[in-house]
């Protein structure tokens, strides 16, 4: 399978299976979640980061209950579209995970999804919209910015069927 820009591989996204969306951060990552037919995100949690191994063995659980066929990773692009230092972050996390048939399986497909602005976005939200303090916002934000990275893939997917 392939790893690379949605763009790129979204004709080869395995069918009938659900995706994981990340948010990978350097303290956290969030995760969410879509449902088959590839629609909905919902978010689910977030892992507090530790090392990489720890990490992948924390998401096992939601990747084997949901039966999880994809992954969409938020790939954090400058604001002028170029790659910073924090894409190539991603893209090492990728090729770390294609290192671990057993939690990702073997040859998964995972896929690049713009996320300038998610958390910022989200964050806007929970101020203005729910009025969430602080506090409560930390708690969540990274596993919604997740979901919407992987909403935005789930369209993107859908407009080019």
């Amino acid at each position: 399978m392939p790893i690379g820009l949605l763009k790129d591989i979204a004709a080869k996204l395995p069918p009938g299976k659900r995706l994981l969306g990340l948010d990978i951060g350097t303290k956290t990552i969030g995760l969410a979640l879509s449902d088959s037919s590839h629609n909905i995100a919902t978010p689910l949690r977030t892992v507090r980061r530790e090392k990489f191994t720890l990490d992948i063995l924390d998401m096992k659980r939601e990747i084997d209950q949901f039966e999880v066929g994809g992954y969409v990773l938020g790939f954090p692009l400058n604001m002028d579209g170029s790659e910073g230092p924090r894409c190539q972050s991603v893209r090492h996390f990728a090729e770390e995970m294609r290192n671990h048939p057993e939690i990702f399986g073997p040859n998964p497909w995972i896929a690049f999804w713009d996320e300038r602005l998610s958390t910022a976005a989200v964050e806007d939200f929970l101020v203005e919209t729910v009025d969430m303090r602080r506090t409560k916002r930390k708690l969540i934000i990274d596993s919604l910015a997740a979901q919407h990275i992987l909403q935005g893939a789930l369209e993107f997917i859908t407009s080019s069927r």
